[in-house]
């Protein structure tokens, strides 16, 4: 793992997540007054591809808003895109732009049908990585919210995390210095109800992340409430990320 690049993508993350989520667990150890608006400090900028499954269940859609707070709250200098990961190819509704309003506006509920379930995540994933720019100063980043499921060649739990495409998006990932977070929620096929195939998926989300500096997040094995723990564990791991390599 390149430290000195992940570092200062925790950073720039760290107090995005810091401003969406409006809630510091040192300033109530402090005594600080939680109720007084927090100051973000100028930070690096981000390239931030954030890709969501079309298949994933609905609740997903009541995620949007967070999400949509969270694009608009990078630093400025940042780029985003918006894509989908449906049936067929990766979906861009919004290409790499430092507007961050208007990507943020291009987020949409998924459709959260079988039918528009991907060939495989990391297949379209492979896509987006394409889509950064070589030439940018800004750090990478994905973040990814799927159930992590490929089963495009059977459906074989023995193989979780160690799938050809998931391996390729790896390889992809971190030729582009690109670090994947993910955030896991169920589909409206297996992994909504299959315990099996919940945890084929995240361990395959957990490999993905782990392999190119990123972390994978999710709780229990098919239940899905809100992204909102997930901003709070991402916050607080990239925090202590950041205190053991700076």
């Amino acid at each position: 793992m390149n430290y000195r690049r992940f570092s200062a993508l925790a950073v720039a993350l760290a107090i995005v997540i810091f401003s969406v989520i409006g809630v510091s667990a040192n300033s109530r150890v402090s005594g600080e007054d939680d109720t007084q608006p927090k100051r973000t400090q100028a930070i690096e900028p981000l390239n931030l591809a954030v890709l969501i499954q079309d298949d994933l269940v609905s609740q997903v859609g009541n995620e949007l808003g967070v999400t949509k707070d969270f694009i608009r709250s990078l630093p400025p200098g940042s780029r985003v895109m918006v894509g989908y990961l449906t049936a067929g190819s990766l979906q861009v509704r919004q290409p790499f732009t430092s507007d961050l309003d208007k990507a943020a506006s291009s987020l949409r509920i998924p459709l959260a049908n079988v039918n528009s379930a991907p060939y495989n995540p990391y297949v379209e994933v492979l896509e987006a990585l394409r889509k950064f720019d070589r030439e940018s100063k800004n750090s990478n980043a994905i973040l990814l919210v799927s159930d992590g499921l490929d089963v495009s060649r059977g459906f074989d739990p023995t193989v979780a995390g160690h799938t050809i495409d998931l391996e390729r998006a790896i390889n992809e990932a971190n030729r582009r210095r690109v670090a994947v977070f993910s955030f896991y929620a169920p589909s409206v096929g297996l992994t909504s109800h299959n315990r099996l195939a919940a945890s084929y998926g995240q361990s395959s989300l957990n490999r993905l992340a782990k392999d190119t500096g990123g972390k994978a997040f999710f709780q229990g094995a098919t239940g899905f409430v809100t992204f909102d723990p997930y901003f709070r564990q991402l916050r607080e791991t990239l925090n202590r990320q950041y205190a053991i390599v700076s």
